[in-house]
């Protein structure tokens, strides 16, 4: 049974840092995409960054560019979205989703998710 638990989220002042970890187990995600969505109250989930787990490749959201950095651990099994110079619009749930079709990029591809974390920035 897949497993995506996040944790490390919570709130913070504008232009403070949060690092959020996603533990993933149940199978083995070397083939997978691994990517970071975020949803606000009344708005859409949106995408925010991936990683293909076996190449390292990454890919973010023109909103987090230079901001976020997306990274994985192969010996923890965990995915990390360092978050720094946060915004008050940075404020949603932040979910971890593994993708098996390996395209990073694309919400409904991904199969799996975790339940999510809040991240709050004050102004």
């Amino acid at each position: 049974q897949v497993q995506l638990v996040e944790s490390g989220g919570g709130l913070v002042q504008a232009g403070g840092s949060l690092r959020l970890s996603c533990a993933a187990s149940g199978r083995t995600f070397t083939s997978y995409s691994m990517g970071w969505f975020r949803q606000a109250p009344g708005k859409e989930r949106e995408f925010v960054a991936a990683i293909r787990w076996s190449s390292g490749t990454t890919y973010y959201a023109d909103s987090v560019k230079g901001r976020f950095t997306i990274s994985r651990d192969n010996a923890k099994n965990t995915v990390y979205l360092q978050m720094n110079s946060l915004k008050p619009e940075d404020t949603a749930v932040y979910y971890c989703a593994a993708d098996s079709t390996n395209k990073a990029t694309i919400v409904h591809l991904y199969d799996y998710w975790g339940q999510g974390t809040q991240v709050t920035v004050s102004s």
